[in-house]
């Protein structure tokens, strides 16, 4: 639903190098933000209906807005820093990489592969041995058209590894929609919780994650996993989904969550066809001035396929990379990844290479 208001966003663009933006900051013409110097902003102008989008090197952006409250708190959240989310997911690096334990039979990718548990843990160690520093384990597949399991099903698929996980002092993160699950999970040792549904699915979730005051991946999906490729339909995908997540972050917090322990995803192939998902995938800079952490998850998605015409979806490595480091360029430092090894290796040889 389009506001009647006039609403600014701002993108970020022109990625540089670390030396040619800490010689261009000097002069004022560059900006570090999220580790990456930007030497232009997009200004874009939502009025009804009306789009209009103009870019400004960063001499005439500060002084054609210096006034502009909107504009000036947008850049503001484009330069904050969440200590809280630094030192949890972090941990001084970088990057962080998020490793996808699935623990269902019927993910899209590697769906039955880890419903023994030895199999399980000897997956989740590789990952970690290979550079993931959250396992994100999930116990109800969320692939376009997948039907919900029952909450009971879910945490007794879930809570053996996680405990098993826990042990071994593996940090880890729980992808579920359901109150129940998370409150066990965090009680056996999950650190952040992955909702797919923004803590909409079920209304108690809020409520559980504010009493262990524990971070949240907040993601946009329309509709439900069976619903969901049904209900894509944007006036501007980029902008709708901005807008949504916006909303999540303030009510979340209007309702005590710290906006602190947020961290939202935009939900690549969560409600989009693959036009929206590409256009989304090269306009995630603007997701930074919602102030919050971003993490993007392109892992094996269908979207390569219909580019690379690879129908398996452990054919996709090539295509998951590609779409990795285009996200790195602008400044996503929180990637949730099937093959942890070789994105982690491309992760920090552009890291290298782009940076210091």
């Amino acid at each position: 639903m389009i506001s009647s208001k006039v609403k600014y966003y701002l993108r970020p663009l022109s990625p540089l190098s670390y030396e040619d933006g800490f010689a261009l900051k000097k002069k004022k013409n560059a900006t570090l933000i999220q580790d990456i110097f930007f030497n232009k902003i997009e200004v874009i102008i939502r009025r009804k209906s009306k789009i209009e989008k103009e870019i400004y090197n960063l001499p005439e952006f500060f002084k054609v807005f210096e006034k502009n409250k909107n504009v000036c708190d947008l850049y503001n959240n484009l330069k904050h820093k969440n200590k809280i989310l630094k030192r949890l997911v972090f941990k001084n690096k970088k990057i962080s990489i998020f490793g996808i334990l699935n623990i269902t039979p019927d993910s899209f990718s590697d769906g039955g592969t880890n419903l023994d548990l030895s199999a399980a843990v000897l997956n989740a160690q590789k990952m970690v041995n290979d550079g993931a520093s959250f396992i994100d384990v999930g116990g109800e597949s969320t692939r376009p058209g997948a039907k919900p399991v029952s909450t009971q099903e879910e945490i007794s698929r879930v809570i053996p590894v996680i405990q098993r996980l826990n042990f071994k002092k593996i940090d880890l993160s729980l992808d579920t929609r359901n109150s129940s699950t998370m409150e066990f999970g965090i009680a056996s040792g999950v650190k952040i919780i992955n909702d797919v549904s923004a803590l909409e699915n079920d209304k108690k979730s809020l409520d559980v994650v504010k009493k262990y005051c524990t971070p949240v991946i907040v993601m946009h999906m329309p509709g439900t996993p069976l619903t969901m490729m049904k209900r894509n339909k944007y006036d501007d995908v980029v902008l709708d989904v901005y807008d949504f997540l916006e909303k999540r972050i303030k009510f979340l917090t209007k309702s005590g969550l710290k906006k602190d322990n947020i961290i939202v995803d935009p939900g690549i192939g969560f409600g989009k066809d693959y036009i929206q998902n590409i256009k989304l995938i090269k306009n995630l800079s603007v997701f930074h001035s919602l102030g919050v952490p971003v993490m993007l998850g392109v892992s094996r998605k269908r979207f390569i396929e219909s580019i690379s015409n690879k129908s398996e979806p452990e054919e996709r490595l090539g295509g998951t990379s590609a779409a990795t480091l285009l996200g790195m360029s602008q400044g996503i430092r929180i990637h949730r990844v099937h093959d942890v090894k070789e994105i982690y290796q491309a992760l920090t040889v552009f890291e290298r290479l782009f940076n210091r």
